[in-house]
């Protein structure tokens, strides 16, 4: 088995960054000044199946916004934190409070305010059009862009390596 997979094989959380990675990055504006993101459903469907597997998951963000908490409820993350203007404070609070040490947890991001958390997780991975720092800084790259299947090829990397399937049960 590669060091690849023994590191996400170990993974108990994952954190996400928002903006460029659950979104496209973009923030869109009605003409009321009403503020709208784009989530992909197929990276929500990831986040259900890590759950339905038992893994815990967590946002934490720089912005402050009820849609990113109504997104989050929606599919059930286990801790948001928003508002963080530290995000390695934020990720090392989480780790205390969760009991999961940093070699546990995955995180995925794609901006320089990701930067000291990839470092210091157990698996990081950032979507294909994350800045090109983060992307020479993490264990993976994915194929995709940020909103756009990043997320999901991270849960199925998760499950996969874990030997857990990637369907739902029948009762769902």
């Amino acid at each position: 088995m590669s060091s690849f997979d023994e590191k996400l094989r170990l993974i108990e959380l994952i954190v996400f960054d928002v903006d460029g990675t659950l979104t496209d990055g973009g923030t869109y504006y009605s003409d009321l000044g009403v503020a709208m993101k784009r989530f992909n459903i197929r990276d929500g469907m990831g986040i259900v199946l890590l759950h339905k597997a038992g893994i815990k998951t967590a946002i934490i963000t720089s912005e402050q916004t009820e849609l990113v908490r109504k997104r989050a409820e929606t599919l059930k993350i286990d801790v948001i934190i928003q508002g963080s203007r530290n995000k390695f404070a934020s990720l090392s609070l989480l780790s205390g409070q969760s009991n999961t040490p940093l070699e546990k947890i995955a995180y995925i991001g794609d901006d320089v305010n990701d930067l000291h958390c990839l470092q210091q997780v157990g698996f990081s991975m950032a979507p294909s059009d994350a800045h090109d720092l983060i992307r020479n800084h993490v264990h993976y790259v994915s194929k995709y862009k940020g909103g756009n299947g990043a997320v999901r090829e991270l849960c199925d990397l998760v499950l996969e390596s874990k030997q857990m399937s990637v369907t739902l049960p029948e009762d769902w």
